[in-house]
């Protein structure tokens, strides 16, 4: 019955309902073991719970899977700019740049863990990112990966990173690898800048990305994709399609392809191409035009009457883009192109996923962020 249980949807209801079957299924889910086997066995498949906008969070699924309005909201304290890298394994990073620090927030029971950032990203003169995961299996620890550029003499000449462990408690060696030419060379009389900032890590396979982002012209265009190899801890920086280079940021997400693989999803006005990078038999790596997705009649809107469409962010399990206008906002699924207008649209907002195992309404003994017991939690993915 357990093997049953485990394979129940991941769905916040799933389990309570499970339990108001019988006395022996209430055992069964509410036993410590069963929730440890739980959550890694939905690792791949979490549900979108929601998004953060800002501080605030706001739900999306429907009852009775629905989390309560402002569940997982928080207040930030102290003083200063505080901004969101994005969430991923039930925890959320955020880095305070006044402050210096990163912070690694449980939004189920509100734990948080700060870490200093480390000498030489210090978030002012050389923009930094970042990203929060934990590995396969482990529910006690995580790991954060920070990422910035280097420069000498007003240009940007390499990517650094560094790793944290939250089981060591340091961080880990520098690493490094150079921007190409085209990003770090100067353009006319201007030094080429690459800034982070606006991007949020995705994970695609043992990989994460981050859209580099050239400031040396008037517009935020679109400079390269940084890739973070997380079991060889190597960094490259991969150029994009040149049918598409040079289009401004929000035209752009990083994600996985259709079949697998490193992916991106490209907006033009109303019209979306779906890009995947492939190998040929000599082991060499080019980007292969996919399908090409007019959404103005999935998603109801009057080319005439609305302006582009802007991408507000990507859940990275899911497959789901944010998609938005000055006066709507919408979820669209990639593969089925199943879409839900979620709210009107905040056009100056970043919009932050947040993908997890949750059960509604149920506690259960537990971890807090990095392995102490807090009385009663909730499941979340791994």
């Amino acid at each position: 019955l357990s093997e049953i249980l485990l394979r129940l949807p991941p769905d916040p209801s799933s389990l309570p309902r499970a339990s108001l079957v019988a006395n022996r299924w209430l055992g069964l889910v509410s036993d410590p073991g069963f929730s440890r086997r739980f959550r890694p066995h939905h690792h791949r498949n979490p549900p979108l719970l929601g998004f953060f906008e800002s501080s605030h969070f706001e739900p999306t699924m429907d009852s009775p899977n629905r989390v309560p309005e402002g569940r997982f909201s928080y207040e930030h304290t102290g003083n200063g700019c505080f901004i969101p890298f994005g969430c991923r394994h039930g925890l959320q990073l955020i880095f305070h740049q006044s402050g210096k620090q990163l912070h690694v927030r449980d939004p189920f029971n509100g734990d948080k863990r700060r870490l200093p950032v480390p000498p030489g990203f210090d978030g002012w003169e050389t923009p930094i990112s970042g990203a929060v995961f934990r590995a396969a299996g482990d529910i006690q620890h995580f790991q954060v990966v920070l990422v910035g550029t280097e420069r000498n003499n007003q240009h940007h000449t390499r990517v650094i990173a560094r790793v944290y462990s939250s089981e060591t408690g340091i961080w880990g060696n520098l690493m490094s690898t150079p921007l190409p030419p085209k990003a770090s060379s100067s353009m006319d009389q201007h030094p080429t800048k690459i800034r982070m900032w606006f991007t949020i890590s995705v994970l695609v396979g043992h990989s994460l990305y981050w859209l580099l982002t050239n400031i040396s012209a008037a517009t935020n265009m679109l400079d390269g994709i940084l890739e973070f190899d997380l079991e060889r801890q190597t960094l490259a920086v991969i150029p994009v399609p040149v049918d598409i280079a040079n289009n401004c940021l929000s035209q752009f997400q990083v994600m996985q392809a259709e079949g697998g693989g490193l992916g991106i999803f490209f907006l033009s006005k109303f019209s979306a191409q779906l890009w995947k990078m492939e190998t040929d038999s000599d082991g060499v790596a080019s980007w292969v035009l996919g399908r090409t997705v007019e959404l103005d009649k999935p998603l109801s809107l009057n080319p005439e009457e609305e302006e582009s469409l802007i991408i507000g962010g990507f859940a990275e399990y899911n497959n789901v883009v944010f998609l938005r206008t000055p006066t709507n906002f919408f979820m669209v699924q990639l593969e089925s192109l199943q879409f839900k207008k979620v709210s009107k649209s905040n056009s100056l907002t970043r919009y932050d996923p947040f993908e997890s195992v949750y059960v509604a309404e149920y506690p259960l003994v537990g971890t807090g962020i990095d392995g102490g017991h807090d009385g009663a939690e909730f499941f979340r993915n791994t």
